[in-house]
């Protein structure tokens, strides 16, 4: 299946779970072989003093700034409002 002895795509499935093929099993065995390959090739390279970052470009809030203001009338709010009562949206029970 894949040239990687440490690869289990069995117990990959199991942990997946999902029942694969013979077919699949052979698939994806390569598949993951080649990230794998992929992944060593990433160990080689020297990341010494490399900031670890969860993004690759500094991540600003972008949001406005949270200031009070006035909602909406009640009227305008229970517009769409398929049932109302004393100014509330009525919803059918769903506990008992």
């Amino acid at each position: 299946m894949s040239d990687t002895p440490d690869l289990n795509i069995d117990r990959v499935a199991e942990l997946a779970r999902i029942a694969l093929t013979p077919e699949e099993k052979a698939e994806f065995s390569a598949q993951l072989g080649e990230v794998l390959k992929h992944v060593e090739q990433l160990k080689q390279l020297d990341v010494e003093g490399v900031e670890p970052t969860a993004h690759a470009f500094a991540v600003e809030n972008v949001w406005a700034d949270d200031v009070a203001q006035a909602g909406l009338p009640v009227e305008q709010a229970l517009r769409n409002a398929p049932a109302q009562r004393d100014n509330m949206v009525a919803v059918p029970k769903v506990v008992e």
